[in-house]
């Protein structure tokens, strides 16, 4: 683990009750299947693709988003007016295909099998659209492990980096902001995790534009094995 604050070696306070986690660039490698969608979109508009770093960099800030940027790198900017319609384009080639090459990354499904034995309930917060996000999940063989699933679509425009996006999924799984621990990738989780209350940690191998040690994060981890040891659950605890 790499420490990116003075207090990254302070785990939260118990009683920990809770964890929610960030989905792309932190549970899964999804990248390949956005570039893959934002392509075919792009081809369709007769513009030139994007290679996978450069897709990498855009994901985070939900569909939208996603395909203004895509559209900016590539000639003249999308209409404000045609966005929406872009988007649900966009969303027809990756939904139903959206875990064709996505992957857990290493030891994700070990330590979320450790966190519940700890018994902690799971969550995710994600600005990625509902629908998709459970696709994914069960795909994936990971939906079993969280109890609660909040898209970037399921609260009517509400999402990451606004604190209700992620308290939201908090008060799903019963706590409260001194109960929950964030642990995400970018720089929406820390706002969203500061703005809440909540410790946050980010992983080094996530999607973010600013360097992880750059976000502000009580920690910064390399793999999914140090969440346990950094939030102060041992692994295997009963």
């Amino acid at each position: 683990m790499t420490d990116s604050s003075p207090a990254a070696a302070t785990a939260p306070e118990s009683p920990l009750k809770a964890v929610v986690f960030d989905l792309d660039g932190t549970l899964i490698h999804s990248a390949p299947d956005l570039q893959l969608a934002v392509n075919r979109l792009l081809a369709e508009e007769g513009r030139p693709d994007l290679d996978l770093m450069a897709v990498t960099l855009m994901i985070g800030d939900g569909a939208r988003k996603l395909v203004e940027r895509a559209f900016e790198a590539t000639g003249e900017p999308a209409p404000d007016a045609d966005l929406d319609a872009l988007t649900d384009r966009f969303l027809g080639h990756y939904e139903g295909k959206a875990a064709d090459n996505t992957r857990p990354f290493p030891d994700t499904e070990a330590t979320l099998e450790a966190l519940r034995a700890a018994g902690l309930r799971l969550g995710v917060c994600t600005n990625k659209p509902h629908a998709a996000t459970v696709e994914i999940l069960e795909a994936l063989g990971l939906a079993g492990y969280f109890d609660a699933v909040v898209g970037g679509d399921s609260l009517d425009g509400v999402r990451k980096p606004d604190p209700r996006h992620l308290m939201a999924v908090v008060s799903a799984l019963g706590a409260g902001p001194g109960e929950a621990v964030m642990v995400g990738d970018n720089a929406n989780d820390v706002a969203a995790a500061r703005a809440a209350g909540l410790p946050v940690y980010v992983m080094s191998y996530g999607y973010t534009r600013i360097p992880s040690a750059e976000l502000g994060a009580d920690g910064v981890l390399d793999g999914f094995a140090q969440i346990p040891g950094a939030i102060g659950v041992a692994r295997g605890a009963p």
